[in-house]
């Protein structure tokens, strides 16, 4: 059940966490539109209404759209193949009305099959990426376009191979202000005075440093003095006529190209695919758990697409980076994506000078701290400890989506979960039964022999369908096997939405093998240290109990 979002209800901690992601957008935007052949200002226009209207119209709290990696070589061969931007905006007015009518469609419940560990291996992989691609721009070597994210490079190299050739390209005053940027970051963090300050981020800070480190060097003839082609390239419009060249139409006379509507449902899928995978991940990531419908999700983008094609903006997804940035600097609401939008617009229209002098090396430092909460070791040693069944699916998106790229990585670890999940037991995850008592109702939930993940979006269904002021009773005597992602789902369900509407919880047979269990003083509060032993302890004989409310 979606709580409606207070936008305005932490608006202090949205707008600092807004203006982090807008610092990391920027550039973003840029390269992605640069490596996707298009007029640079497309890329902000995506990324404006990807923040603006996305955002508002989106459920998610921490969620930012824009321009993505992932869609550049469509877009590249696209506008290469039809000659003209205008007619490709076409294909993206088409993708927007697909993603559209998905959304009506309920097609956004593909999410509810994404494993836990398949999306957690993403996330590891999208943040290893980061860190590959952020380390050149650090050291002052620039080559790579900033979004780019493929393993492998145009002439041949990797980005291991790229790594290494960075030794011969190292420029000191990039060294100089990442150092100092990274020394700012960490201690925003670190130190109790600098935490309180939670108005003014570690990463505004920190690109200001830069700018004045930078600014130094240049006014004082410093060889640390970094040049223009290493710093943020903003287009600067020198007139209104230069700001009317920017808005272009699609070309609705190419309605009648069957390519044109074959790159409309390539971009409608690719984008819609992506964006469920981020919208799976960033609910992981929120700390206020929060439920985002995946089907609003879907409608949002598609009208997010239509606006930025009439505009003449990229196509957009749900975003990992931004998302992931936007949450490590603390957002709570859908505020933070809406302001990093309005941000993005006024910055480019009134302050593009100034944006011009941000070093990319400051930006870098800020992405690859994004990188390491994303891909940490006690993320991987979480997944060991949880034995084969976990380990392997993740471990393996990870790699491929580091190697390839983030839908053939996903594609490879689901299909691994599903070959371990089809060695068991298919049969129904529970059977759900609702008694009438004088009491009140109380509901039933028998879990079966096995229940995988494949079984989630059923249950996830049904707790989401359970009334206020409910007792409810979920059984696990019989119960050989639970994903991880189901007692997630369960843990949650007893620790947010049961408390705030007054839902009794009973559970049974689940201390033993779980570590899920009651407590006496509240059946609504549970204690989990480690319940995640599941994928170790399969096979446990419970003790059965009698308790009831």
């Amino acid at each position: 059940m979606t709580k409606k979002i207070n936008l305005f209800a932490n608006l202090k901690s949205d707008f600092a966490s807004g203006l982090v992601v807008f610092l990391v957008a920027l550039p973003l935007c840029l390269g992605i539109a640069m490596a996707s052949g298009a007029p640079l200002f497309s890329g902000i226009i995506a990324g404006v209404v990807g923040g603006i209207v996305v955002g508002y119209l989106s459920q998610s709290h921490i969620s930012v759209s824009g321009p993505a990696a992932g869609l550049t070589a469509i877009i590249l061969t696209a506008i290469t193949d039809f000659g003209a931007f205008d007619v490709f905006l076409l294909s993206v007015f088409i993708a927007g009305i697909i993603q559209l009518a998905l959304g009506f469609l309920k097609a956004g419940s593909i999410s509810n099959y994404f494993p836990t560990n398949v999306i957690e291996g993403m996330l590891a992989g999208i943040g290893i990426i980061i860190i590959l691609k952020q380390l050149p721009h650090a050291f002052g070597y620039d080559a790579d376009f900033e979004g780019d994210q493929a393993f492998i490079q145009n002439d041949g190299s990797n980005s291991f191979s790229f790594l290494f050739n960075v030794i011969n390209h190292i420029q000191i005053g990039a060294i100089v202000i990442s150092a100092v940027s990274l020394a700012i970051l960490l201690a925003w963090d670190k130190v109790p005075f600098l935490k309180r300050l939670k108005l003014v981020p570690g990463a505004l800070v920190a690109v200001i440093a830069g700018v004045v480190l930078n600014e130094v060097f240049v006014s004082s003839g410093s060889s640390l003095a970094i040049a223009k082609e290493h710093l943020v390239s903003l287009p600067v419009p020198k007139s209104f006529d230069d700001f009317k060249s920017i808005l272009i139409m699609p070309n609705f006379s190419a309605i009648t190209n069957p390519q044109v509507w074959v790159v409309g449902l390539t971009i409608a899928i690719v984008a819609s695919i992506e964006t469920l995978l981020c919208i799976e991940a960033s609910d992981r990531m929120d700390v206020q758990k929060g439920y985002t419908d995946t089907n609003v999700e879907l409608r949002a983008q598609g009208i997010g697409n239509i606006i930025s094609s009439l505009l003449g903006g990229l196509p957009m997804t749900s975003v990992v980076v931004r998302s992931s940035a936007n949450n490590n600097a603390g957002a709570k609401s859908k505020m933070s994506t809406i302001i990093h939008g309005v941000l993005l617009l006024i910055s480019v229209l009134a302050i593009p000078a100034i944006l011009n002098k941000i070093p990319l090396a400051t930006l870098a430092t800020v992405l690859i701290l994004v990188g390491y909460k994303l891909a940490k070791p006690a993320t991987f040693m979480h997944f060991w400890e949880k034995g084969k069944y976990q380990f392997v699916p993740f471990i393996a998106t990870l790699v491929f989506v580091v190697a390839t790229d983030l839908l053939k990585g996903v594609a490879l670890g689901i299909i691994i979960s599903i070959i371990f999940v089809l060695r068991g037991n298919l049969k129904r995850a529970y059977i759900f039964k609702k008694e009438q008592y004088e009491d009140g109702d109380i509901i039933h939930i028998d879990l079966a022999q096995e229940v995988s993940f494949l079984n989630k979006a059923a249950i996830k269904q049904t707790l989401n369908e359970i009334p206020e002021n409910s007792k409810v009773v979920i059984n696990a005597h019989d119960t050989e096997y639970i994903a991880h992602d189901v007692l997630d789902l369960i843990r949650e369900f007893k620790e947010t939405r049961a408390i705030d509407e007054n839902i009794k919880v009973k559970l049974k047979g689940f201390k033993e093998a779980y570590e899920l269990e009651n407590t006496p003083e509240n059946n609504n509060h549970v204690t989990i240290e480690h319940y995640y032993d599941v994928a170790k302890r399969a096979l446990v004989k419970r003790e059965t109990s009698k308790e009831e409310f």
